[in-house]
């Protein structure tokens, strides 16, 4: 089920919110927890119970781990460690290891092993990371075990970051699900910042997917090279505002049961470099791998072959962890790299550069990045560099940049290009609030102008099915 979907803004989301309403408040735990394994189970039964396999193991680690000595606690956190992992290793990553398996059985000449066919659950990626960051705060004492099920249960399936983020932390939810207060205040803070996610979704990233996706699906040699470069820049803002909008409507959801979730983007495309960018872009992954990684490998304290091969290690993984692909492993690569040519002597002339400068750098740098993610495989985004390049053009038909940019079409990038930086406090919300003050129209008229814009959404979606959502697939 997607938030951006008619069932879940007509029929789920309202039915939820008046059980809330109605109910004891000794009750909502209880609602919210069987609500998101129903909003889980709407993808497939089987994932529902990969999820309450994942809270029972985690549950009873953590009770383990808090009642061993410390010497003992080690080795129990470790088969934690090791059970979660190997969920995800298993789902997500054992077709890719036995395809490489039988790549090299393939060259000795010998018999290809026969592929199962296995299902990747939904948000296992993000789950799994939670209930390891529960574990190892447990063992390291920073937070308290959690002795109530239910209470551990609604924090690794709370439905609204359960499936693609923000990445949560339990002891950012602990004291929240004893108590937490839902009112007027907290319910209509929500729901605006629900819409507007839902508005970055619909209106921005979905059209963005539509010329996207057809200029990544032709052969990179039929491109002309500013429609090469186009497609670059509107698969920028698609995954921007898709994931982004995505985080907006999970903080929004959030915030009306009286939880408030971490954000999890801070305009990451006006940084001036790739180490300012990963503290704007997917801040909760980009933070869960230096806390539970980065550091327990000895961070920056070492010497400096060795905090490079830290960082090395953490976009390796933090790549693989996207998807089980050679393009995610180059991309992390791609960006470790940089990272590492940032804390050399190119980072110091880096800063001494004019600052616009630096924009275009980061700019150039994150947009030839997006081909490696975006593209299927290492030979497609081959092709499109060159391409890129003004290099491999095809003596057939060539796909021209003109004929994607309509009027309607540069109305949308101009709105993505205006929103995608923090203009006038940037936000679409404080833009809404100055109009409000200005025009003197009160809470009435604030409530009616997100009335309006959730009903341009929803006729949006109604009138249009395509409606994909980029981190479902991680």
């Amino acid at each position: 089920m997607l938030f951006s979907s008619l069932i879940f803004l007509y029929s789920f989301l309202p039915l939820l919110l008046l059980a809330l309403l109605l109910l004891p408040k000794s009750w909502h735990n209880g609602i919210l927890l069987l609500a998101s394994l129903v909003f889980y189970a709407w993808g497939g039964v089987s994932y529902t119970v990969i999820l309450l396999l994942s809270i029972l193991l985690n549950y009873g680690i953590g009770r383990w781990i808090a009642a061993r000595p410390a010497a003992g606690a080690k080795s129990v956190l470790i088969l934690g460690l090791v059970l979660n992992l190997g969920l995800l290793v298993f789902f997500k990553y054992a077709l890719f290891l036995l395809t490489q398996i039988n790549i090299g059985l393939e060259r000795l000449g010998e018999e290809a092993l026969e592929l199962p066919k296995i299902v990747l659950p939904l948000g296992i990626s993000f789950f799994t990371f939670q209930g390891i960051s529960y574990l190892v705060d447990v063992y390291r004492g920073t937070t308290e075990v959690q002795k109530n099920i239910g209470r551990l249960g609604l924090y690794i399936a709370l439905f609204p970051q359960l499936i693609a983020g923000p990445i949560v932390r339990y002891q950012d939810l602990a004291g929240q699900l004893g108590a937490r207060s839902v009112g007027w205040v907290n319910s209509s803070l929500g729901l605006e910042r629900f819409v507007i996610g839902l508005a970055k979704k619909v209106l921005l990233a979905n059209n963005f997917a539509l010329v996207a996706d057809a200029i990544f699906s032709a052969q990179p040699a039929s491109l002309s090279w500013p429609l090469a470069w186009l497609g670059v820049m509107v698969y920028a803002l698609q995954i921007y505002f898709d994931f982004s909008g995505y985080s907006d409507m999970a903080i929004g959801l959030g915030r009306m049961f009286g939880f408030v979730i971490p954000e999890n983007f801070n305009f990451p495309y006006i940084a001036r470099s790739v180490r300012e960018f990963w503290r704007r872009w997917h801040i909760s992954l980009s933070q869960w791998f230096r806390d539970y990684v980065y550091i327990s490998l000895g961070g920056n304290r070492g010497s400096s072959r060795q905090t490079y091969r830290n960082l090395v290690l953490v976009f390796l993984l933090t790549g693989f962890w996207h998807g089980a692909s050679w393009t995610f492993v180059c991309w992390g690569a791609f960006h470790g790299l940089f990272m590492l040519a940032e804390r050399g002597r190119f980072g110091q002339l880096l800063v001494k550069s004019p600052k616009p400068l630096q924009h275009l750098y980061l700019l150039l740098v994150i947009g030839l990045s997006w081909v490696i993610f975006r593209a299927e495989t290492l030979a497609y985004a081959a092709g499109y560099y060159l391409r890129l390049l003004g290099v491999g053009e095809s003596s057939d038909f060539q796909l021209d940049i003109s004929s994607y940019l309509d009027w309607e079409f540069r109305i949308v990038l101009a709105l993505g290009l205006l929103f995608s930086i923090p203009f006038a406090r940037f936000r679409l919300q404080t833009g809404v609030n100055e109009l409000v003050g200005r025009l003197n129209m009160g809470q009435i008229g604030r409530a009616f102008l997100f009335l309006l814009l959730f009903l341009v959404c929803t006729m949006e979606l109604a009138n249009d099915s395509y409606n994909p959502f980029i981190y479902f697939r991680f």
